[in-house]
C-alpha cells in the first residue's frame, strides 16, 4: 500500500460514519475534521465535543527583523492526538493556493494511545502575509531546512508565524484551552498586565519566578497574538541561555540550574515546560538538547540545595507547596517532551506523595483536603514558638496546576478526588470572611471593589481566627494579588466535583473572584513576577468553567503508553 493510501485508511479508521458504514464518500477535509473532533473529545464529556472550536488552517507571517520578501520562516504547528502520523502529509500553500516548498520535521510526539505527531517544525521562505496548511499526502514540494539560529537577525527572528487561536487551543499543546473571547474579562486582565510586563526584565531575576516564557506562550495559545508570541520567543531564548550545561545535576554543582540569579541550585527557577511549548509553537530546537533536559529534570529529582524530594512523613518535614507543585509540573513536561519512562515513574511517585500527604497527614489531625504543614518550618523558623498547622492557598495553586498536568499526561485515577477535596478545603477554610475585612484590617487592595475576594495568606482548619489574623497582619496585606491564580483551584475543583451543592458554591465563588480581573488590579506592577504567578496556569480555568460541573469525573482520557 502506498504512503498516501496507508495514511488515508488510517484516518478512515479514526472517523467512521455515525451509522457504522465506511466513510468513503467523505471528503479528505471532513475526515481530518472528524479526526480532530475525536481527539478533542478525549478532554471533554462524551458527546460534548465543541463544534464551535473547529480548526482554522491559516498561517500569518509577520515581519520582525528581516528584510525583503524571501524571509526565512520557521514555525511550529501542533496537532491533537491521532491526527497526523507522517510529516510528509503536511502541505503549505500561499494565499493564491500555490504550493510552497517547505521543510517539515517532527519535533514532538504524543505518548498516549493512538499517539501520532504532537508538533512539527515547518520552514519555508516567503513574504509577510497569509498562508495555509493542510493534511494532504504527499507534500508536493520539499525544501531544505536550516538551523533555527540562521533565521535570526541580531538575535531576533527575521519573521514570526502565528496560527489561529482556534487551531492552537484545539491542538492541546497547552492542554485544553478556550479561545479568548473578544470581551472576556480575564483576557482583558492579561492584556493590561502585558503592557508593563512586555519589556524583557533582564535586570530583575525574580521577574522570571513562576516561569515567564510559559506564561507568555499560553497567552499566545488563547489569542493567537503575535506580540505575545514575540515576547515569549525572546523570553525563552534569554531564559534558556542561562541554563548551566556543565557539571552534574546535584548540589553543589547543579547542572541544569539557572545561572542569572547566581543560585543554580535553586530549583524553583528550573523550567522544562517552556522547552515543550517552544518546540510546539516556534519550532525552536536550538536552545536545548537531550542532555540539557535530562540535567534539568534530574536537578529537580535531586532537589538542588533543598535536598531530594520525597514523601511527607513527619510534621517536622520541610515542605512548600511551591516546590511540590512546580516539581510535578516540570517532571510532567520532561515526560511529555521525551516519553522517557523514568519521568513517568517520577510523576507517579510525586502524585503518590501528595495523595498520602492529603489523605493521611502524619500530624494526626485528619484529612481536611489541604496539604497541611508547619508555618514555622515553611518560614524557615523550625524552633519558633506557637506554630500554626495549615496551608498556603495561593502556593497550593502550584500543586493544583501540577496535578492537572499529571492527570492529562497519565490519567492517574487518584487526581480527580484530590483536586475536588482541595476545592472543598478552600471553600471552607481558604477565604477570609468579609465580616473580618473592616478597617483598619481590610488587608485588600481597593482595585477589586467592595466585593473583592481575598484568601488567607496562611489558612488552616485547626487554627483560630486570631492566629490566622496575626499572620495576615504581618505577611498578608494585599494577598488578594493572588486571587486570579486561585481561579484555577476553584475551577479545577468544580470540574471534578460531583456533589451539586458543592459545585454550585464553587461556581458562585468563581463568579465572585472575577472582580479581581479589574484593569485597575492588572495595572499593579510593583512585583514583576506577578504576571507569571497570576497567569501561568490560570488560563485553563476559563475552559473548565465552560464545562458542566463534574465533567472531569466522567471524562475519557486516552491511556498513556507504557
Amino acid at each position: 500500500m502506498s504512503t498516501r493510501s496507508h495514511a488515508f485508511h488510517r484516518r478512515r479508521r479514526l472517523a467512521p460514519c455515525v451509522d457504522g458504514s465506511p466513510p468513503s464518500a467523505l471528503s479528505r477535509h471532513v475526515l481530518t475534521m472528524l479526526a480532530w473532533l475525536l481527539a478533542l473529545a478525549f478532554w471533554v464529556m462524551p458527546g460534548h465535543a465543541r463544534a464551535d472550536a473547529a480548526p482554522d488552517h491559516e498561517i500569518e507571517v509577520h515581519r520582525v527583523a528581516g528584510k525583503g520578501d524571501a524571509l526565512p520562516v520557521t514555525l511550529g504547528i501542533p496537532f491533537p492526538p491521532g491526527m497526523l502520523h507522517e510529516p510528509g502529509e503536511l502541505r503549505i500553500r500561499d494565499a493564491k493556493g500555490n504550493d510552497v516548498p517547505a521543510a517539515v520535521t517532527t519535533t514532538l510526539t504524543w505518548h498516549v494511545r493512538d499517539g501520532g505527531i504532537r508538533a512539527v517544525r515547518v520552514q519555508f521562505r516567503g513574504a509577510p502575509g497569509t498562508y495555509r496548511f493542510a493534511i494532504e499526502a504527499p507534500r508536493a514540494s520539499d525544501a531544505r531546512g536550516w538551523p533555527y539560529a540562521d533565521g535570526l537577525v541580531d538575535g531576533r527572528p527575521a519573521a514570526l508565524a502565528t496560527l489561529t487561536p482556534g487551531w492552537l487551543t484545539a491542538s492541546l499543546i497547552a492542554g485544553p484551552q478556550s479561545v479568548a473571547a473578544k470581551d472576556e474579562p480575564y483576557a482583558r486582565y492579561v492584556d493590561a498586565q502585558f503592557r508593563w510586563a512586555r519589556r524583557l526584565p533582564k535586570d530583575d531575576t525574580t521577574a522570571w519566578l513562576f516561569d515567564r516564557p510559559t506564561t507568555l506562550f499560553k497567552a499566545y495559545v488563547r489569542t493567537g497574538r503575535v506580540d505575545y508570541l514575540e515576547a515569549a520567543e525572546e523570553s525563552y531564548r534569554w531564559y534558556m541561555a542561562g541554563i548551566k550545561r556543565d557539571g552534574v545535576p546535584v548540589s553543589p554543582s547543579c547542572a541544569g540550574g539557572w545561572l542569572p540569579d547566581g543560585k543554580p541550585c535553586d530549583v524553583k527557577y528550573v523550567y522544562i515546560e517552556p522547552v515543550l511549548l517552544a518546540m510546539g509553537l516556534t519550532g525552536d530546537d536550538s536552545m536545548h538538547d537531550a542532555a540539557t533536559v535530562a540535567k534539568m529534570a534530574d536537578l529537580w529529582n535531586s532537589g538542588g540545595w533543598n535536598g531530594p524530594p520525597g514523601p511527607y512523613t513527619s510534621p517536622r518535614d520541610y515542605f512548600t507547596e511551591r516546590l511540590a507543585g512546580l516539581g510535578l509540573v516540570e517532571t510532567v513536561a520532561a515526560y511529555e517532551l521525551t516519553g522517557d519512562a523514568r519521568y513517568r515513574e517520577r510523576i507517579a511517585a510525586r502524585v503518590g506523595w501528595l495523595y498520602d500527604h492529603q489523605r493521611a497527614n502524619p500530624d494526626g489531625l485528619g484529612d481536611d483536603g489541604s496539604w497541611r504543614n508547619s508555618w514555622n518550618i515553611h518560614e524557615n523558623d523550625p524552633t519558633g514558638a506557637n506554630d500554626v498547622r495549615g496551608a498556603s492557598p495561593w502556593m497550593s495553586e502550584n500543586i493544583v496546576d501540577g496535578l492537572w498536568h499529571a492527570w492529562l499526561a497519565t490519567s492517574d485515577p487518584r487526581i480527580p478526588g484530590m483536586l475536588a477535596d482541595f476545592g472543598r478545603y478552600l471553600e471552607a477554610y481558604g477565604w477570609i470572611d468579609p465580616k473580618l475585612l473592616v478597617s483598619p484590617h481590610d488587608w485588600r487592595n481597593g482595585c477589586s471593589g467592595p466585593d473583592g475576594q481575598i484568601a488567607w495568606y496562611w489558612s488552616s482548619s485547626k487554627a483560630t481566627t486570631e492566629q490566622l489574623s496575626k499572620i495576615q497582619e504581618s505577611e498578608g496585606w494585599y494577598s488578594d494579588g493572588h486571587t486570579v491564580e486561585l481561579g484555577l483551584a476553584v475551577a479545577a475543583a468544580r470540574y471534578f466535583e460531583t456533589d451539586p451543592k458543592r459545585a454550585a458554591a464553587l461556581t458562585k465563588r468563581f463568579d465572585a473572584l472575577s472582580s479581581s480581573y479589574a484593569t485597575e488590579c492588572a495595572a499593579i506592577s510593583d512585583t514583576l513576577r506577578r504576571f507569571n504567578w497570576n497567569n501561568r496556569g490560570a488560563g485553563v480555568a476559563q475552559w473548565m468553567m465552560a464545562q458542566p460541573a463534574g465533567a472531569g469525573a466522567r471524562a475519557k482520557l486516552p491511556e498513556a503508553t507504557p
